[in-house]
């Protein structure tokens, strides 16, 4: 008896020891701050009143559309990045890796928005598409399509600083 005593007790701090998980390693990563490099308006159809000014950022290499707004943690009202391409066709986007919900706005070549996406949500990798040819996206904040309450037609109007 006292030796099955001390085979269980040698096999329970055995168990212990031996199955301790390790502690796993953190991967830190740098924050994505915005970096203002333009001004965008948006302005209604009917009547040319200003909805809203953003400062934006652009993205229009490969890697820069491919990446958009993926691991911002936020992003203010009055910010946005605007995807520029270079040919109009219809786009697709998604959510993989993008932390903040937007509302998704696809412009078309003559800068009158042709649709929205309200409200994508993070990490959702469905595609999201513009259902007509568009040479422009916009994205910004969820729930502010319906703030502003965008309207297809409405214009965009960009500059570079």
């Amino acid at each position: 008896m006292k030796a099955l005593r001390s085979i269980l007790f040698i096999t329970f701090f055995a168990v212990i020891f031996c199955c301790k998980q390790k502690p796993t390693t953190v991967v830190k990563t740098t924050p994505i701050a915005f970096t203002k490099e333009g001004e965008l308006t948006i302005t209604k159809q009917k009547v040319d009143t200003l909805i809203t000014r953003l400062d934006i950022e652009f993205a229009e290499t490969e890697y820069e559309t491919q990446t958009g707004l993926m691991y911002r943690k936020s992003m203010k009202d009055n910010q946005g990045m605007l995807f520029i391409f270079n040919d109009e066709r219809v786009h697709s986007f998604y959510m993989k890796n993008t932390e903040i919900p937007l509302d998704i706005i696809y412009i078309k070549a003559d800068l009158t928005i042709a649709s929205f996406q309200e409200n994508a949500q993070p990490f959702d990798e469905r595609g999201l598409s513009s259902q007509v040819p568009i040479t422009y996206v916009l994205e910004v904040n969820a729930g502010l399509a319906e703030k502003w309450l965008l309207e297809i037609g409405d214009h965009i109007a960009y500059r570079k600083i």
